[in-house]
C-alpha cells in the first residue's frame, strides 16, 4: 500500500554480467522475502477486519477465545497497544526499510539525484491524493482529511526521502530533534483545565480514558494537534465546519510518524549492509531500547503511549515492535531458509497497493455479490453467530485469489 512496493525490499548490488553507468559490473537486486512476508502480515491484518470477529464476539459474550481476538481486531480507544495497531506503524516502518534498497535500483538505473528528488515528491503527492480520494468514496463531497495511513506517509516521505542521502548520525540527529520537538511543542501547549469542555469536542461522558497532571497534555481532542486541525481542516471546503475528530486522529500525526520511517530506514541499511547476514542481534537490541525507553516516558508520566495521536513515546514502542516483526521473519525465512510457508504472505506483500485498493473498493461489492448468487444460508452453516466470520473468509479468499492472478501474470500496481 505505500512507497515500499515501488521498489520492494532488494538485496544490495553484486559483481556480475552486465554493466553500469561506470563500467562496473553489477548484478539485479534479489528480492528480500522476508520483508516481502511481513508487508503481506501486515496487509492481510488490514483487510482482515471484514472478518468481523468483534460481531462473532458479541455473539459469544462468554467466549475468551472471541473477545481477545475481537480486541485484537479493534483499536485500542486510548493508551497501549493491540494486534491491530500495530499496521499502521508498520505500513510505515516497511517504507523506510525499502527506501535504501530503492534507492540503491534508481542508482543502478543511472537516474540522477534530481530526477529522484522529483520522484519522491510525485509519489508523496500521488499517497496524498489516493488517501483523500478512498476516504471520501461515501461522501457527497471531497472530503480532505490527513490522518489516514496514505496521507500521512506521504506527508513525511519526501523529508525521509531526502534523509535517507544522509549520514547515518544525522539520521539519527533527525530523529531525535522530530521526537523532542515534538514532545516540547505539546507540553507547551496550555493543558485542559479541570472545567474544560471536553462534551464540545465529541469526547462522551462515560470516557475514562482521559490523563490527569502532565499527561493531561496528551488529552483526546483538548491538545495541540487538535488546534491545529480546527485552523487547517477548515481551510478546506467542507459540508460542515470541522470541530473535531471522533477518533481523535490528527494531521500532524505525520510529524513522529516520519519517525517510524526513520526507523526502518536504519533498518533497511542494516539489512544491505549485513547481506547475505541477518543483523538479528541489532534488530533485537534496537526493539529493547526502543520499548524500554517507551515503557520509561510513559510510566515516567513524561509522554504517554498513544498510537491515534501518535505521541513520540508511541513512535519509540511501536518501532520497537517493528523491529520484533522483521527479526522474526528475516530469522525464520532467511536464517532457517523456511520460505514456502511464507508464500500466501509474500502473494499479498508484493502487490500491497493492490490490496489495500482491493480491501477498501471491492468489500461491498464482493458481499453483495455473494448474498445475491449464493444468498444467506451457506454461510449460516455453522449457526448465525459465526455467519459474519464465514463471509469473511470467503472475502478474504476472494481477495488473495485476485492478487495471486495479478502476481502469476507479474502484475503490479506502483507508484
Amino acid at each position: 500500500m505505500n512507497p515500499a512496493i515501488a521498489e520492494s525490499a532488494q538485496a544490495p548490488l553484486t559483481a556480475c554480467s552486465g554493466s553500469s553507468s561506470a563500467g562496473t559490473t553489477i548484478a539485479a537486486p534479489r528480492r528480500n522475502i522476508a520483508v516481502d512476508a511481513y508487508r503481506g502480515l501486515v496487509m492481510l491484518l488490514m483487510m482482515g477486519e471484514v472478518m468481523q470477529w468483534a460481531a462473532v464476539s458479541h455473539a459469544y459474550p462468554h467466549s475468551l477465545f472471541w473477545r481477545i481476538l475481537a480486541l485484537n481486531q479493534s483499536h485500542v480507544e486510548w493508551a497501549g497497544m493491540s494486534l491491530h495497531d500495530t499496521i499502521q506503524p508498520g505500513f510505515t516502518f516497511l517504507v523506510g526499510v525499502a527506501m535504501p534498497y530503492s534507492i540503491a535500483s534508481r542508482i543502478r538505473k543511472g537516474e540522477s539525484f534530481v530526477r529522484m528528488v522529483v520522484h519522491a515528491f510525485w509519489r508523496a503527492l500521488l499517497l496524498i491524493a489516493l488517501g483523500i480520494f478512498l476516504r471520501s468514496t461515501h461522501s457527497s463531497m471531497t472530503y480532505f482529511t490527513f490522518e489516514d495511513t496514505l496521507t500521512q506517509i506521504g506527508l513525511g516521505y519526501p523529508i525521509a526521502f531526502l534523509l535517507a542521502f544522509a549520514r547515518p548520525r544525522w539520521q539519527w540527529t533527525a530523529l531525535g530533534v522530530v521526537l523532542v520537538s515534538y514532545w516540547a511543542a505539546w507540553a507547551i501547549y496550555p493543558a485542559p483545565g479541570p472545567h474544560f469542555d471536553y462534551a464540545a469536542v465529541g469526547v462522551p461522558p462515560d470516557w475514562h480514558h482521559n490523563f490527569t497532571g502532565f499527561l493531561s497534555h496528551w488529552n483526546k481532542n483538548s491538545n495541540l494537534g487538535q488546534a491545529f486541525d480546527v485552523w487547517f481542516l477548515n481551510l478546506f471546503p467542507r459540508k460542515q465546519p470541522f470541530a473535531f475528530n471522533d477518533g481523535g486522529y490528527l494531521t500532524l500525526s505525520f510529524i513522529p510518524t516520519l519517525g517510524t520511517m526513520l526507523l526502518g530506514l536504519a533498518a533497511g541499511r542494516w539489512l544491505r549492509a549485513s547481506e547475505p547476514a541477518i543483523p538479528m542481534k541489532r534488530f533485537l537490541q534496537a526493539a529493547a531500547i526502543l520499548i524500554a525507553a517507551a515503557l520509561l516516558l510513559h510510566f515516567g508520566h513524561i509522554c504517554p503511549i498513544v498510537k491515534r495521536i501518535w505521541t513520540p513515546a508511541w513512535t519509540l514502542f511501536s518501532g520497537g515492535v517493528c523491529f520484533l516483526f522483521l527479526a522474526a521473519f528475516s530469522w525464520v525465512i532467511e536464517v532457517k531458509n523456511r520460505r514456502g510457508w511464507a508464500f500466501p504472505l509474500v502473494v499479498v506483500g508484493m502487490n500491497s497497493i493492490a490490496a489495500y485498493l482491493i480491501a477498501h473498493l471491492w468489500e461491498e461489492f464482493i458481499i453483495n455479490s455473494f448474498h445475491i448468487h449464493l444468498g444467506s444460508q451457506p454461510f449460516a452453516i455453522l449457526g448465525l453467530g459465526l455467519q459474519p466470520l464465514l463471509v469473511g473468509i470467503a472475502v478474504m479468499l476472494t481477495y488473495w485469489l485476485v492478487l495471486y492472478w495479478m502476481y502469476k501474470r507479474k502484475l503490479f500496481l506502483r507508484i
